[in-house]
């Protein structure tokens, strides 16, 4: 997390900076929440692509539901709004102070911004370079590129993209073309892959793009093995699911993990013995940004939302 752009922090520090003041600050948070708890086009196609790359959506669905602008979030947002409007005057300092709040709600990058600025190669130069400190060293002199070893271009960071074109120029990678093609990438996939295990899963997944160039627009997972003539797409998460129902097949792990999670035992069986201002305490605590995402966060959220 350490390398990542400061901009990408805005948005979080904003919220940060308006929760440690909200006293002085309560109509820039009302505006800010206002312009928050609207439903986003983002978390639609979140939601949907999401499906599409066969990871479960639900949490996301869950939001799109929730934050309705009828009875959901949004629409308390609204009610927010209106009952901490001043009744004395027209409120116009106050309804100043909401709009610059709910300007606030979209500072930072947006998802727009991320799609727009995101270069495929730039990233894979980057995973590299990430990488050259740990793989300096563990390589053997012998495998030269480019009448240098590869421990010497590993040694420093601000070569990789000179490396990336020495090791085109050798053929060890072949550009817009098949990924299982490139020697490079059965260092890293395969049988006998001698790198198995050095890259993460999204690294693998940019590098496979990055090598197979266009043909990477259908989507094909780096673990898939594509037909001759058919392409190698995702199977989405719901049309999964429903062939493993079909086939009377045992549930997910991943869906039963829930079933396992200490902190959602220890809620469930808590929460019953409380009494209704400390049931409130607890939901508040459980859906705390650290905790929202998790197993107890989206179970606190359904029973705050039947409150």
């Amino acid at each position: 997390m350490e390398d990542l752009p400061d901009d990408l922090y805005r948005q979080g520090l904003v919220q940060l900076a308006l929760g440690w003041n909200a006293q002085q600050f309560l109509p820039e948070i009302v505006g800010f929440n206002l312009g928050y708890e609207q439903l986003p086009l983002h978390l639609l196609i979140t939601a949907y692509e999401l499906n599409e790359l066969g990871i479960d959506p639900y949490y996301f669905t869950l939001h799109v539901t929730v934050d309705n602008a009828d009875t959901g979030h949004a629409r308390r947002a609204c009610i927010a709004a209106w009952e901490n409007a001043p009744r004395i005057d027209d409120g116009g300092e106050y309804w100043r102070r909401v709009r610059a709040g709910a300007r606030l709600a979209d500072t930072g990058t947006s998802t727009l911004d991320v799609i727009r600025s995101f270069d495929i190669e730039a990233e894979v130069v980057r995973i590299l370079a990430r990488k050259s400190p740990s793989g300096h060293g563990a390589h053997s002199d012998f495998c030269k590129v480019a009448g240098r070893s590869v421990n010497d271009w590993l040694s420093r960071p601000q070569d990789m993209p000179a490396f990336l074109a020495a090791l085109e120029q050798a053929r060890w990678i072949q550009r817009n073309r098949p990924a299982e093609e490139s020697r490079f990438w059965q260092l890293l996939q395969g049988e006998r892959a001698e790198m198995f295990g050095v890259f993460s899963p999204y690294e693998l997944q940019v590098i496979h793009d990055w090598l197979r160039g266009p043909a990477s627009a259908d989507g094909a997972s780096f673990e898939s093995v594509a037909e001759p003539g058919k392409p190698a797409r995702r199977m989405s998460f719901r049309v999964a699911e429903r062939l493993r129902t079909s086939r009377g097949a045992r549930p997910d792990p991943g869906r039963s993990a829930q079933e396992l999670d200490t902190d959602l035992m220890l809620f469930e069986q808590r929460y019953p013995t409380l009494d209704p201002a400390a049931q409130h305490e607890l939901l508040v605590q459980a859906m705390s940004p650290g905790l929202h995402w998790t197993p107890l966060g989206l179970r606190a959220t359904r029973l705050f939302l039947g409150r």
